[in-house]
């Protein structure tokens, strides 16, 4: 159903998928979802309340931001809505853009677009066509009305990009940010080999500290600019949170029997996030979910993995843990990323590497596309450079050999040295 701004019809469905789709050809403005869950004042009850790329879900899992996702010549940012879980207090669910790189009126084909999460029905779309310098923008709005939820078409624009979208609902906005537009510099196959690493325990991610501004800065790596220091960027301490997400966009055909299931599926799909380790001190190992090794962050190595994820969304995902508190401990780490099974290849799977310290500016940065039989991609690597913690964007696919394992492959490709044995999940 398309449309009208100012016009409203009903949600019936329990639970809904938000797609903020684009013409893909806007050069390089990005666009970026978000949603504010606000009480009857108007505001949020505090910065939680504020789901966006860098805070991904709210911790009543009523709103979660999914992430993006190109589907032909459109690309789409998605959150998604389990309204029955929305706390009591909660009115209405703004539905935001924001634009980096430029301004709406350079993004085509703008629209927002309301789908029943369990059947796939759409139950309203409203598309933006007045935009012209505005660098955020209300599209819609969830609301309560008499026990049920609407939707409402808004269009309303900002010329202060996200921050001043942000504040204007209550949000306190780190004061280093910028008040404009966000700052972003297949069959399966047998399981691999794996590392002998002792088996250690799995302790819980460190406790957040108390709460600060919300920090909506971003720094994307590419090929131009492949590299970031987490120093310069504030990521001085606390834990960095390494995620892994991806979408599967095509059937997995080149080197083998294609998969026969809906490309929306692709539950047997299992990717596993590992991360080779060198310590200050020379020792050297690996974590990852085979063998069990899934690392400490209170003890050497300093890096935890949280556990086995299916599902690909950027609110789950793969995703690791540093401390950052034991940088000096550190020499480097590579991150990498394996197909346990599922595929043989990675050919038409698209991940999103986010690097989110606690303290500074989230790293992003997408892979390319796979063109060799490649099942296992180096994605980041961080070194200890004089005083500096730098990230290197890798996006590296590399080739297994027959009679080798993928970790053997990413081992000799950057000389770590290590011995290997086999090893299951």
């Amino acid at each position: 159903m398309t449309m009208r701004k100012g016009t409203n019809v009903p949600v019936a469905a329990a639970s809904v998928r938000i797609e903020l789709g684009r013409d893909s050809g806007a050069g390089p403005v990005d666009v970026d979802a978000s949603a504010l869950l606000l009480t009857a004042s108007g505001k949020v009850r505090s910065d939680d309340d504020f789901v966006f790329y860098n805070q991904p879900r709210h911790a009543s899992g009523a709103v979660t931001h999914e992430g993006k996702k190109s589907e032909g010549a459109t690309v789409v940012d998605v959150l998604s809505a389990d309204l029955d879980s929305a706390e009591p207090g909660i009115d209405r669910i703004v539905l935001a853009a924001s634009a980096d790189g430029g301004t709406f009126g350079q993004v085509p084909g703008l629209y927002v677009r309301i789908v029943d999460a369990a059947g796939g029905a759409e139950i309203a779309r409203f598309d933006s066509t007045d935009a012209t310098v505005e660098t955020a923008f209300v599209l819609g709005e969830l609301y309560r009305r008499q026990g049920g939820w609407k939707f409402r078409a808004v269009g309303q624009g900002y010329g202060s990009g996200l921050a001043g979208l942000a504040t204007d609902f209550g949000i306190s906005v780190d004061e280093g940010t910028d008040t404009g537009a966000p700052v972003r510099e297949a069959a399966p196959t047998a399981p691999p080999a794996a590392a002998g690493v002792p088996q250690q325990a799995r302790p819980a991610t460190p406790a957040p500290a108390a709460s600060e501004p919300v920090r909506l800065t971003k720094v994307t790596l590419t090929k131009q600019a492949p590299s970031v220091s987490l120093t310069k960027q504030g990521g001085t301490g606390g834990a960095l949170r390494v995620n892994l997400n991806w979408q599967v966009q095509k059937q997995f055909s080149g080197w083998g029997r294609k998969l026969g299931k809906a490309v929306a599926g692709y539950s047997d799909l299992d990717l596993d996030l590992c991360a080779l380790f060198e310590l200050a001190d020379g020792r050297k190992g690996v974590v990852q979910a085979l063998g069990n090794a899934f690392g400490s962050l209170t003890e050497p190595p300093y890096i935890h993995l949280d556990g086995d994820d299916r599902t690909g969304s950027v609110a789950s995902g793969e995703n690791l843990t540093v401390n950052l508190d034991r940088a000096a401990d550190l020499r480097r780490i590579l991150v990498f990323v394996t197909i346990y099974s599922g595929a043989r290849s990675f050919e038409g799977v698209h991940g999103t590497v986010t690097l989110q310290p606690q303290h500074g500016a989230a790293v992003e940065f997408s892979l390319d596309e796979c063109t060799v039989p490649s099942n296992v991609c180096a994605l980041a690597l961080i070194t200890k450079e004089g005083g500096d913690l730098v990230v290197h964007r890798e996006a590296r696919y590399l080739v297994t050999q027959r009679g080798s394992s993928p970790q053997r492959t990413v081992d000799a490709a950057y000389g770590w040295g290590m011995q290997w044995t086999p090893g299951r999940k």
